[in-house]
């Protein structure tokens, strides 16, 4: 039995504290750097431009000359120079005329309209000035930051550094895909797999172990030779059971703040820390490892790596009942079909093929004993 389980919500706040920023940083080249974020404020040393150019097609003239000029009064000039957009403005001409208020006859520009000083050109700096603070420091860099950051003449940046995430499957019963044929009672290692990948999607590097088998001492060897990691994920062996060694190794190895989460599917759960860094073990059930991916290592992470938990959800009607259980945290999975959220399978920790047909999913809160058909949700979308 579990001496005490925790409310969903004061488990994610407890392993949250936990969590520190990482200080480590990096330089990197400027096209790599997408989705990172900026480990200190990036300063223009040019301007933008960096010359008075052309906004637009027309011709390049003094606009003193221009005055008065319109449709039935068309000024006649003899010194302007044709341009292109972009071009660099000629010395001493302050003004583009548009190609649709002027004509070209001969050597002599026909100007059917005025303009004013700096009319249709992009003056020097106008975008970005020298000295100019053009991102700050935790900024998550986009593609249209690079393209800015190229224009101003950046091959590096610096950014902070990818959390290492350690990713240890446990289980005697599990066989490395691709070795052999499994035997019964066998299964491929798939859970630490899926970890890797959304570790690596959610910010993070993860650094996945072999197999540990059901054995204290190995599991504590491979938690001991993780603790310069940022972060430590164990799969499997999470529960109350006689080989359920993980949670009772980490309490001997550091601490032990959680065991067991009042979530469904999920319960056997528990979070703590080694060397003040974060240990979450999750269950060997790989719909509830997924649900506890979501609900609790994503955030966790997303902090680590000073980016926002930004996780993409929708609102759609609920298209048929849900049951949940009193007291517990329910993540039901739901497939998204003409703006309803049908209900795939609301238990069934095992069955990882309710996922692959499910768009997202539902969390159904504590307080509640289900949901009713016609509800509006917000629908957690499975990245």
């Amino acid at each position: 039995m579990f001496k005490r389980l925790s409310g969903a919500w004061d488990a994610r706040r407890i392993l949250m504290e936990r969590c520190r920023p990482v200080l480590r940083s990096e330089i990197i080249a400027l096209e790599a750097s997408a989705g990172r974020v900026l480990f200190e404020r990036a300063v223009s040393s040019v301007d933008l431009p960096a010359f008075n150019r052309a906004a637009m097609d027309g011709f390049a003239v003094r606009s003193g000359d221009t005055h008065g000029a319109g449709p039935m009064a068309p000024v006649y000039l003899e010194n302007a120079k044709k341009m292109r957009t972009g071009m660099a403005v000629p010395e001493g001409f302050d003004a583009v005329v548009m190609l649709e208020d002027a004509v070209l006859r001969g050597n002599v520009l026909e100007v059917t309209a005025e303009v004013h000083p700096y009319k249709n050109i992009s003056r020097t700096g106008e975008d970005i000035r020298q000295g100019d603070v053009v991102l700050n420091e935790g900024h998550r860099i986009r593609p249209p930051d690079i393209a800015l950051l190229a224009a101003l003449g950046f091959e590096e940046v610096a950014v902070y550094s990818r959390p290492r995430v350690a990713v240890i499957p446990t289980g005697g019963e599990l066989v490395p895909r691709g070795t052999r044929t499994l035997r019964p009672g066998e299964a491929y290692e798939t859970n630490g797999l899926m970890a890797r990948l959304y570790i690596e999607k959610w910010g993070g590097t993860a650094i996945q172990s072999d197999i540990v088998p059901d054995d204290p001492s190995q599991i504590r060897t491979a938690i001991e030779s993780n603790r310069d990691k940022d972060m430590i994920v164990i799969i499997g062996g999470t529960s109350v059971g006689e080989k359920d060694y993980a949670p009772r190794v980490l309490a001997d190895a550091g601490e032990l703040f959680v065991h067991g989460v009042r979530v469904q599917p999920g319960k056997p759960t528990a979070f703590g820390a080694v060397e003040g860094k974060p240990v979450v073990c999750l269950p060997g059930y790989p719909v509830a490892a997924l649900s506890d991916l979501y609900l609790f290592v994503r955030p966790a992470l997303k902090k680590i790596a000073h980016l926002r938990d930004d996780q993409p959800k929708v609102t759609a009607r609920l298209a048929g009942k849900v049951a949940s259980k009193a007291g517990y945290l329910s993540i039901v999975r739901v497939a998204l079909k003409d703006g309803d959220a049908v209900p795939i399978m609301v238990s069934g920790a095992g069955i990882l093929s309710s996922v692959a047909r499910a768009d997202g999913f539902v969390i159904v809160p504590e307080e509640r004993e289900g949901m009713e058909a016609g509800e509006t949700v917000e629908v957690h979308i499975f990245e």
